[in-house]
């Protein structure tokens, strides 16, 4: 008779006991405010993109958007982090060039117009640490509003006729801020 011996079996089992927690992973929750991105040209088959935002869309969820984006405040256009606009080549906001590179996108609400702004720092959480010193451009856009009201914010690019238009829109409120080469 074979005798089996039990050290190589304890091994095992030690084994599969012990790598399975070593694998175990602890996954944050789903943020709340998911992070997208939105470019021009829009097709995923074009790499030759003029521009691009990072940003997280905050949902209304029964709150006023007066209360999420105060009207005369400095608001990080989006939640979380600042939202992040990539030039890839240089374009003009209003009358003033920006040279290609990343800033981050800054807007102030107001009644009848939103004032659209692009700074020099990045990697900055929200507008609290906002420093107007570091602006590139300001451009004042008009806000309109629409019958149709978006729940989550969102952001989308549109060719023009001066170039680039990036649209904004929470709520019944929608803007459209002009870019051009």
């Amino acid at each position: 008779m074979k005798k089996i011996t039990l050290i190589p079996l304890v091994l095992l089992a030690f084994f599969f006991v012990f790598s399975t927690q070593t694998q175990a992973q602890n996954f944050s929750k789903l943020d709340v405010s998911p992070l997208d991105i939105a470019s021009y040209p829009t097709s995923h088959r074009d790499s030759n993109k003029l521009i691009k935002i990072t940003y997280s869309r905050p949902q209304l969820k029964g709150r006023k958007l007066s209360k999420l984006a105060p009207a005369g405040k400095v608001w990080r256009t989006g939640a979380n982090e600042a939202s992040e606009l990539t030039l890839y080549t240089d374009m003009k906001l209003g009358d003033k060039k920006i040279k290609a590179g990343t800033y981050t996108f800054y807007t102030i609400p107001g009644e009848t117009t939103w004032t659209a702004i692009i700074n020099s720092d990045t990697n900055v959480w929200g507008s609290y640490y906002y420093n107007e010193s570091k602006d590139v451009a300001r451009i004042s856009v008009p806000a309109t509003t629409s019958e149709e009201s978006l729940e989550a914010f969102s952001i989308v690019f549109e060719e023009s006729d001066a170039g680039v238009a990036m649209h904004l829109g929470w709520g019944n409120v929608r803007l459209a801020v002009p870019f051009s080469k």
